[in-house]
């Protein structure tokens, strides 16, 4: 087998079994990369990684769930476990959001587990890597994957608000670690189904119309851009940016009707 863009390097990918997660973690793992993916959904985590080394691949499927305490901690314990070392994190884990989670609509139950896995998990398994490549010498590289809504209010304010902090925890991590040579950037995606997303729910058509490319995205369209990050090759001098990845979605003016 051909080594690729990221022969020799150990990633962690959260949110692994599904969306996005499972197109990174695919895409990592067809560059050469030891991968251990974390969610929790065992089923659909275990059978992505099962597919992955049917293909000659080596990963690794671990269950967790990041709303519970200690969750995030753990993970990152059995993850450096199995794989000796980690080089690359991508946190890319987050719970099903739905419609009717609105300012007045979403509990306090949904709010916790939805700022627990987001923004809460991406300080400590930036930390918790941080600590790991420090110490180890690594010059280590994470992506953490945020949402157009970081900077727009998408009427689900506990998506939003986390993914609002998840930049900043990001901003914090690559200032702090930059002088060990660790880099850690976000990938901001616009409309991806799959996972956390649902196209028909939150309007599919609409959103495709307002979309400079026509089309709503692909986990492959996020995974991509994610091995440029992850790639010294192309990215050596990028860390604490945020790169948007959704077609062009942010170009639309919502007060205006679709361009013709």
């Amino acid at each position: 087998m051909a080594e690729g863009l990221l022969a020799g390097d150990t990633a962690l990918v959260t949110g692994g079994a599904s969306g996005i997660g499972r197109g990174i973690a695919q895409a990592l793992a067809r560059e050469g990369a030891r991968v251990v993916l974390a969610d929790v959904d065992a089923d659909r985590g275990e059978g992505v990684a099962t597919a992955l080394r049917a293909e000659g691949r080596d990963a690794t499927f671990i269950a967790c769930d990041l709303a519970a305490a200690g969750g995030a901690e753990r993970v990152f314990g059995a993850a450096a476990a199995a794989l000796g070392r980690v080089s690359i994190l991508v946190h890319s884990a987050s719970p099903r959001r739905f419609e009717s989670d609105t300012v007045f609509g979403v509990s306090d139950e949904t709010w916790d587990r939805m700022v627990n896995v987001n923004l809460r998990a991406a300080f400590v398994l930036g930390r918790e890597a941080g600590r790991h490549m420090r110490e180890r010498k690594i010059r280590g590289r994470m992506v953490i994957v945020t949402s157009l809504h970081a900077e727009s209010p998408r009427n689900l304010p506990h998506y939003s608000a986390s993914k609002a902090g998840m930049t900043m925890v990001m901003k914090e991590l690559a200032r702090a670690l930059g002088p060990v040579g660790i880099r850690v950037n976000a990938i901001a995606p616009g409309a991806i189904p799959g996972g956390g997303f649902n196209a028909a729910a939150a309007g599919a058509e609409r959103i495709t119309a307002c979309t400079a490319l026509g089309r709503l995205g692909t986990p492959e369209d996020v995974a991509g851009a994610a091995l440029a990050l992850l790639a010294d090759r192309f990215s050596a001098y990028v860390t604490g940016t945020t790169v948007v990845v959704d077609g062009g979605l942010a170009l639309h003016n919502w007060l205006l009707p679709p361009a013709a």
